[in-house]
């Protein structure tokens, strides 16, 4: 079967047995601080496993596209040399919340191995937890596998429930043992069955593996039974794809064999399977997907990994023989074979093609950086050995490989120090896991049973009873005058902050009692009100008003609508490849963050505010509908960063409507405006980098943008009548005067040079001395700055060659100082330390070249004697008495 037939024949047999098939998430986990990429299938679904999240399914099946390549889970260093390595891969899962358990998980698992795939099931052997009695009872007595291929792994990471089949989600929360199915290749592969000494060989390959969320451990270590047992499953689709392909490696099977074809050609080399091609062959489609999903290369966090797989698969490529840009061209092959499954490449393509083409042009320039880095540090190294530190700096900082520096080193009959590198690389990778060390409590995460009903669409002001009453982080029964807390109602009209949008302020009410409301947030799907007791108390049951500052919540609501319009006017004109990266919208302003390679030229941000005034101006009713996820993306809706999806999703539509198409249309569960008339007026205050490949806009609307702009209308007046102009001729008098301004500031360069120089130089030149027959010169020049004294230098040393000549000048209460040689002076007396000596009496340093240097002090009162020194220190070295 062809990896494609295995995806799809996997979802069907789950569909079959009552599972909603659940489009694989994004590469970058949402709402999820835990994780650098997403690396399992389960973890879309952690809320639900936690509890925290109730969906419309109960069981659910995905294709999970997975990056292992930074943080924790890293196998980066593996790929190419090893058969099963990736960067980037899929992972087919099936999963239960708290429905079926370990029979009908496991029944399923065999039915699909055995009668759809149609695996031998005398080559299928089992692994489960040492004490898991039940799965191991369901496999031999219900499946029928013999007991010498089912085998018990117990604590084998030297602590209690430490175990290759014992999974938690963290040091606290869900957990529970595994069951494993491995694949026996024969006896023509060398290595044992799990648990023994040869398990690391490549004759038993883990195919499957099924997780049993039954236990939350609390942080003493406790074991305690969830009331709801989860299964959580994964299996790999590339490594079942080369046992049913007949073939050991995953680069073998039919998938990756068409992108090791397209990068040959791409390359301009051989198809022999070198780890080299197979490096290209992993890296493309990790690195494609990744800014499918909306990183871009950058120094830090994501991007950064992002930026060191494609160079290293830029390395593979040159090593190969690529010239040029190479990587970027292999992107349509990616499409054919995996478009697809997932269309984001397709829809992608041309957004992924122009930044992999544009990192390999920069990683190119940074070569040339590294190339001289490393000419100067082998100037400065001792021996015949390039130290470690140097090998790995050059690895992290520029991407050179180890090869690429041994390949230089021998050249210049010198070795690399391997170890010291390694030992580098090993320091690095401590850190990298101390880093990802999040220690999350999920224990301590607020769990409320029930879910809050939001009101707030409809009104500013409700009624709700408390559900639940929280102060520092622990449940009580109420909360008194002055205390600080958090209140849970089973109905309101605050707004919890999520999408961008900052959650709703205002009072909880009751008879005698005021809770000030200063924050909402969401805990699953309860609403959290943060805030203070201004008075009275408030009683776990007790109902009160809750009325939302309606002021401030219009204010946002103008925002909120104007970052959709600025989305939408953003992808007209800079492209489909705008992504939103992040957005803050409060009753102030709005911030909105987006992938772009480059700065947003003023034309390009006068052309998109005009798009989203005239949308303002048309004064187009606003749309929300309610519908399921699928209807809602086929008439082209996006989702919002950060954002969560259900089934039923709303449904934002503003704007005027194009080829039956409106301007904007989005999923968005915040709160808007009834027309995009009410926001009146948008204008934008700034727009910035703030990484690599990420872009900032900041605006304004409504009234503070008609404030702002009538106080920019002021500012420009004020400015006017101080030049005597009118606003309209202000640029104009303004470019009047800044040439006015150049040109008297040359007429003084000149006049200051004249004045130095005197006659051309004629009058200093007097007063030279001469040393062991070189002419010496060291003296102040009035009214120079350090430009002119450079260039009085060049005459002197031309006029008075063989020569030594300082010259020095006051501005202020700093003292500006150059020395020059010219001739055999030059062969004789180091202008840089020359310098230096003065600079050093006069309170300040410098250096410089033999035979031109400058240097600063700040003893203005030292100059003098200073000055003085100079012949007894050129003397000296000349060896004169």
């Amino acid at each position: 079967m062809k990896s494609a037939e295995i995806r799809e024949a996997f979802l069907k047999f789950f569909q079959s047995k009552g599972h909603t098939a659940v489009p694989s998430s994004s590469l970058v986990p949402q709402d999820d601080p835990t994780l650098l990429f997403t690396n399992a299938g389960m973890n879309q679904f952690k809320d639900c496993f936690l509890g925290l999240e109730q969906r419309g399914y109960t069981r659910a099946t995905s294709t999970q596209k997975c990056v292992r390549a930074g943080g924790k889970h890293n196998d980066l260093e593996n790929v190419g040399y090893t058969a099963r390595h990736h960067t980037f891969f899929e992972m087919l899962g099936n999963f239960s919340f708290g429905d079926y358990f370990k029979k009908d998980a496991i029944h399923y698992a065999w039915e699909f191995l055995t009668g759809v795939l149609k695996l031998p099931a005398e080559k299928l052997w089992i692994t489960v937890y040492a004490s898991d009695d039940e799965a191991y009872d369901i496999w031999n007595q219900q499946i029928g596998v013999p007991a010498e291929r089912i085998i018990r792994i117990g604590d084998n990471k030297g602590a209690p429930y430490a175990s290759d089949n014992f999974w938690a989600m963290g040091d606290t929360g869900p957990c529970g043992p595994c069951t494993e199915i491995f694949y026996d290749h024969g006896e023509t592969v060398w290595g044992g069955p799990p648990g023994s000494p040869e398990e690391d060989g490549d004759r038993y390959i883990e195919i499957w593996n099924v997780v049993f969320m039954q236990y939350n451990r609390s942080a003493d270590g406790e074991m305690n039974p969830l009331p709801a047992p989860s299964v959580d499953t994964g299996m790999g689709l590339e490594r079942v794809s080369a046992v049913l392909q007949g073939v050991h490696a995953n680069y073998e099977i039919d998938l990756f064999q068409n992108l090791l074809q397209a990068c040959a050609q791409a390359i301009g080399c051989e198809n022999n399977d070198e780890p080299s091609l197979r490096v290209v062959a992993d890296h493309i489609r990790s690195c494609s997907f990744l800014i499918a999903d909306g990183v871009l290369p950058s120094n830090e966090g994501r991007g950064y990994v992002l930026r060191r797989i494609i160079r290293r698969a830029c390395r593979h490529g040159h090593k190969l023989g690529a010239e040029g840009s190479f990587f970027y061209k292999i992107v349509p092959a990616l499409v054919a074979e995996m478009g697809a499954a997932f269309p984001e490449l397709k829809k992608h393509q041309a957004h992924i093609e122009k930044n992999l083409r544009l990192e390999e042009e920069q990683f190119a320039k940074t070569l040339d950086k590294g190339m001289k880095i490393l000419e100067q540090d082998l100037a400065s190294i001792q021996g015949d050995v390039i130290p470690g530190e140097i090998a790995f700096k050059l690895y992290d900082t520029y991407g050179f490989p180890l090869d690429l520096t041994a390949d230089i080193a021998r050249e210049r009959s010198l070795t690399v120090d391997e170890e010291g590198f390694e030992k580098e690389m090993q320091n690095q990778r401590e850190r990298a896991r101390r880093a990802s060390q999040f220690g999350v409590d999920y224990n301590a995460t607020i769990k409320v049973d029930r879910a809050t009903e939001f009101t707030g669409y409809e009104a500013a002001e409700g009624q709700g009873s408390i559900l639940a009453l929280y102060k520092e982080g622990q449940p009580v029964d109420s909360l008194n005058e002055g205390e600080e807390g958090l209140v849970i109602l089973d109905r309101t009209p605050f707004y919890a902050e999520s999408g961008g949008q900052v959650g709703d302020c205002g009072q909880l009410l009751a008879s005698g009692s005021r809770f000030d409301v200063r924050d909402t947030t969401k805990a699953g799907e309860a609403h959290v009100h943060h805030g203070l007791i201004a008075e009275g108390c408030l009683k776990k049951g007790q109902t009160l008003t809750a009325k939302v500052d309606n002021s401030i919540r219009h204010k946002t609501r103008l925002n909120h609508s104007a970052t959709h319009l600025l989305h939408a006017a953003l992808r007209k004109v800079l492209g489909e490849g705008v992504q939103q990266k992040g957005s803050l919208v409060d009753s102030q302003r709005l911030r909105f963050d987006f992938s772009h390679p480059e700065a947003v030229k003023p034309e390009e941000l006068a052309e998109i505010q005009q798009l989203v005034n005239a949308q303002i101006r048309a004064n187009v009713a606003t749309q929300v509908e309610l519908m399921d996820l699928d209807t809602a993306k086929a008439r082209g809706a996006m989702a919002l960063f950060g954002e969560k999806y259900s089934d039923e999703v709303r449904v934002l539509t503003m704007g005027t409507r194009e080829a039956d198409q409106p301007f904007s249309i989005e999923l968005c569960g915040g709160l808007h405006v009834e027309r995009t008339g009410d926001i009146a007026l948008m204008h934008i205050t700034s727009e910035a980098g703030i990484a690599s490949g990420i872009r900032r806009i900041e605006a304004i609307t409504g009234e503070a943008a008609l404030n702002y702009l009538l106080n920019r209308e002021q500012q420009l007046e004020q400015a006017a009548a101080q030049l005597k102009a009118k606003p309209e001729q202000l640029l104009e008098r303004l470019e009047s005067n800044q040439e006015r301004t150049r040109q008297l500031e040359k007429e003084v360069q000149q006049l200051k040079k004249k004045l130095a120089s005197g006659a051309g130089g004629t009058d200093l030149t007097a007063d030279a001395k001469e040393v062991g027959g070189i002419k010496l010169l060291a003296t102040q020049v009035e009214g120079a700055d350090m430009k002119t004294l450079r260039e009085l230098m060049d005459q002197l040393k031309q006029k008075l060659a063989p020569a030594v000549v300082v010259l020095a000048a006051i501005e202020g209460d700093k003292v500006s100082l150059v020395a020059g040689t010219s001739g055999e002076a030059k062969d004789r007396l180091h202008a840089g330390k020359l310098v230096n000596h003065v600079a050093q009496q006069v309170g300040g340093k410098g250096g410089g070249r033999p035979d031109m240097a400058q240097a600063g002090g700040t003893d203005t009162a030292a100059l003098p004697s200073a000055l003085a020194s100079v012949h007894a220190w050129v003397a000296e070295q000349l060896g004169q008495d």
